[in-house]
């Protein structure tokens, strides 16, 4: 059941101190194991540097796939997913770090993936207003990795744990990813 009271709260990420490439993620009562980027939480985030961005993001709105899951329940906007569905992270196109129908002929990430980590994908408000060109695109907050292996610069928990913590977020809920 989603949270009805306030919903201006902090999602807070902090790297393990043996392993920078995996963490911890809070939200009041619930503690979690998370994914981080393969470089760990860095403070200057760059396309393709496979960093975690330190800092303060909205949690904007979740995508998901239909045709394996229902819809998460939550108080943020959520949307299906489709086949033509894309992520443009080409820093020398207009459409840098926003959705885009595919195909398209800049570079860009496929939204409709064959694995499970875009199932459910919760879009940051990372690089987006402005999005400045190299400063990272298509950070997110999706779904882990079994083995929790480090992803792009994303973070990423289990389904379960996703379902557990969407339940509870709106859209005053901020993840604050600490370096």
């Amino acid at each position: 059941m989603a949270h009805r009271g306030k919903t201006a709260q902090t999602l807070e990420v902090r790297a393990c101190t043996r392993d920078r490439t995996k963490g911890i993620l809070r939200l009041r009562e619930i503690t979690v194991p998370c994914a981080l980027g393969r470089s760990g939480i860095v403070m200057r985030k760059r396309e393709g540097d496979g960093g975690t961005p330190a800092g303060r993001f909205r949690l904007l709105s979740v995508f998901y796939r239909p045709d394996r899951g229902l819809s998460p329940a939550t108080l943020l906007p959520v949307a299906p997913l489709s086949p033509a569905s894309g992520w443009c992270d080409d820093p020398l196109s207009p459409r840098y770090n926003r959705p885009v129908d595919l195909p398209f002929a800049a570079g860009h990430e496929k939204m409709w993936r064959e694995d499970r980590l875009y199932d459910i994908v919760v879009v940051l408000d990372c690089n987006m207003h402005p999005a400045v060109r190299g400063r990272g695109s298509a950070i997110f907050f999706h779904i882990a990795r079994e083995d929790y292996r480090p992803t792009e610069g994303c973070v990423a928990v289990s389904p379960e744990h996703m379902r557990l913590v969407l339940a509870q977020v709106g859209t005053g809920t901020d993840m604050v990813i600490r370096a």
